[in-house]
């Protein structure tokens, strides 16, 4: 069906058509009168409405048959009128019917001339009940489309318009008059017409209504803005089934739509936060801390993310006041959503870059503020990137907005957040600002926490590794090789040593022993102990005497205790003399067999007090292997101690290689990522 073809009244709410046409409702009737009044025509409706069948009123005087005596000589005036006069009469007149009552009629009276110039009346007649409710139904009809808040509109077949009410019209900012044979797209460029006529024509091929189906876009009524639409389709069936086209409402529900978004929007964003707090700052490591801040933000809140510190903060200067100069900045982490060139324009982390006063990084550091490019212009880019090169690489990512916000911590600006969009097509906004703000000052606290430990921890392992031994030293008979390794996790070093000490005739004093605690208290207190070891150790006493006199000096050092392992190696009588203070056994590899756990008197660790301690003798032949080591070599949290020297009985029995292969070995294959302890490593082989 064309759009010219559709009726005008299709689909008017309150019409009751039933599938039938308008006249077949008025049940209109039709009666030709001959000049002198009989009935010359009467059609089946006549009979219906009047209860006169045709071979009961052809041929009668219509005046005597259905018009009151009373009203006689009005009804011949008015036919006299019309039927010499030539006038058309319409109004209402009272008819009796056949049974006997009286019914008021609508007619519309005309002359008719046949070809031979004879003159007769045809009278149009309908119930006046009837065409009261039709008339106030149409009427009514066409109010409540004209008049209704919501957008209305009638499509054909081929789904052009052919009705639009007035609250359209001012929904799509288009007279009604220019809707009218044209289709969606036509009208409606930045709406989704695709999708719009493809559900439309569903519901022309299937009769179902689709009911709320949201949909959006830009009208010429505010091109401006989005908005948000809830239309609801369904088809209009004519006669007999015959589909006459489709109807459709609309109704605007941009402020529920931006009410539900921002609701969500601040769901999100408190989600966010709550991530925050759980990812950000599990370690007391920098680095980390923030590549967590940067794994948070993108992509919920960024396409791409740059943490960048002060290098003075990281040094432990504290800065003075806000400076107008140029900043020197440690790159930490980037992090980006996808492949992009926006991300090698980045400083890549570990690198160092000055940045002038003139950048809006270095604007947010001087200032303490966030600072926001809502909307980037080509001349923003080269304040916002490190080169002209990377300010092309952000100009071809299609970099749009961008956003700096900074890290503070107790006060003191530590660096910058630095957030740009290159797929998200939405500005950073206020709000961004804040939640930025927000995610900025929570990792800003962990970074400060984390560099300031880094510093306590890195005095620690300094001095730990100043207590230590350096090379091991040749030695008549042995050979050795040491490691030590701290603790990998973001915890305090810890108090592990070993020692190789020279003893007259060619003697040899291997040990190995862990400060219980952390930092650099135990740190000093390792210093301490290997002090006492090696000049008890020169007094050529026992094994077990030696860690007698070391369990006296522990016990007075307060709130520490130590385990140990005293070992000397006697080239001459090839042998060692081993006595253990509350430590892992050692592990022995002969030339010629397996390996195995040395079985000792295990004794009670240093410090504790009223321990007895002896020592032991163990073969040491030339070929033989000895492993000392702490139990941050094979402790872990989830194995069993017993399983974990199965696993190092097992490796050190396949390992009968160069002494340095087999503890750089140990290590690797022993040792946890984020490990909790730190480990000393000793390892001695007889060669006399």
């Amino acid at each position: 069906m064309t759009a010219g073809s559709f009726p005008e009244t299709a689909g008017r709410a309150g019409v009751p058509f039933d599938g039938k046409g308008l006249l077949d409702v008025l049940r209109v009737a039709a009666v030709v009168i001959d000049a002198r009044g009989r009935i010359v025509l009467w059609s089946p409706q006549s009979e219906a409405l009047f209860g006169y069948r045709a071979d009961e009123a052809l041929g009668r005087y219509v005046a005597q048959l259905i018009v009151d005596a009373e009203h006689r000589e009005e009804a011949m005036r008015l036919f006299g009128e019309v039927l010499h006069g030539g006038t058309t009469w319409a109004g209402t007149f009272p008819v009796r019917l056949k049974d006997g009552t009286t019914r008021a009629v609508e007619f519309r009276n005309m002359r008719l001339t046949d070809d031979l110039g004879g003159l007769f009346a045809l009278g149009i007649a309908a119930d006046r009940a009837l065409v009261e409710r039709i008339e106030t139904g149409l009427a009514l009809s066409d109010r409540l489309v004209s008049q209704s808040p919501i957008g209305l509109a009638v499509l054909d077949t081929d789904l052009r318009y052919v009705l639009v009410n007035p609250a359209l019209e001012r929904i799509n900012g288009i007279p009604a008059a220019l809707h009218l044979g044209r289709r969606i797209a036509d009208m409606l460029p930045r709406v989704d017409a695709v999708e719009l006529e493809a559900a439309l024509r569903t519901v022309l091929d299937t009769g179902t209504p689709l009911l709320d189906h949201p949909t959006s876009g830009r009208t010429p009524a505010d091109p401006e803005h989005e908005h948000a639409w809830s239309v609801s389709f369904y088809r209009l069936d004519g006669p007999e089934g015959r589909v006459l086209g489709v109807a459709a409402s609309v109704i605007d529900v941009t402020e529920r739509h931006d009410a539900d978004a921002e609701a969500d929007r601040s769901r999100r964003r408190l989600a966010l936060v709550a991530e925050a707090s759980a990812r950000v700052g599990t370690t007391l490591e920098v680095d980390r801390t923030a590549d967590e801040l940067a794994g948070v933000v993108v992509p919920e809140l960024a396409d791409i993310a740059a943490v960048d510190v002060l290098d003075s903060v990281l040094a432990l200067r504290r800065p003075g006041a806000p400076e107008a100069g140029p900043e020197l900045f440690r790159a930490l982490a980037v992090k980006a959503s996808g492949p992009t060139e926006a991300l090698p324009a980045a400083d890549p982390p570990g690198a160092v870059a000055m940045y002038g006063a003139d950048r809006l990084v270095t604007r947010c550091v001087h200032t303490g503020l966030p600072v926001l490019v809502a909307h980037v212009a080509p001349g923003d880019l080269s304040r916002i990137a490190r080169s002209p090169e990377a300010a092309e690489q952000l100009r071809r990512a299609g970099v749009h907005s961008y956003l700096a916000v900074p890290l503070i911590a107790r006060g003191e600006v530590l660096g910058a957040l630095d957030l740009k969009r290159d797929r998200n097509p939405l500005p950073f906004d206020g709000d961004d600002v804040l939640l930025a703000t927000e995610l900025a000052a929570r990792a800003a606290v962990s970074i400060d926490n984390a560099r300031w430990y880094q510093s306590v921890r890195n005095s620690a392992v300094t001095l730990q590794r100043s207590l230590l031994p350096g090379k091991p030293p040749e030695r008549a008979g042995l050979e050795v090789a040491a490691r030590y390794q701290p603790a990998q996790a973001s915890s305090e070093v810890g108090g592990d040593w070993y020692d190789v000490i020279a003893l007259p005739d060619d003697k040899t004093a291997l040990v190995v022993g862990d400060v219980m605690g952390s930092g650099i208290d135990a740190a000093a207190t390792m210093g301490r102990l290997r002090t006492a070891t090696c000049a008890f150790a020169d007094l050529d006493l026992s094994p077990a005497q030696v860690l007698r006199h070391l369990d006296r000096i522990t016990a007075g050092l307060e709130h520490y205790i130590a385990t140990c392992l005293f070992a000397v190696h006697d080239p001459r009588l090839g042998r060692i003399r081993i006595a253990n203070a509350g430590h892992l056994p050692p592990v022995r590899i002969p030339a010629e067999g397996p390996a195995e756990l040395v079985r000792l008197s295990t004794g009670v660790p240093l410090g504790v007090g009223g321990g007895t301690f002896r020592t032991a003798r163990v073969p040491f032949r030339p070929g033989d292997v000895l492993v000392l080591y702490t139990d941050g070599l094979v402790e872990t949290r989830h194995e069993a101690i017993d399983d974990r020297l199965a696993v190092l009985v097992g490796l050190l029995d396949k390992a009968r290689g160069p002494l340095e292969e087999t503890c750089d070995m140990l290590l690797q294959a022993l040792r946890r990522p984020g490990a909790q302890d730190d480990v000393a490593l000793l390892v001695a082989r007889s060669t006399a």
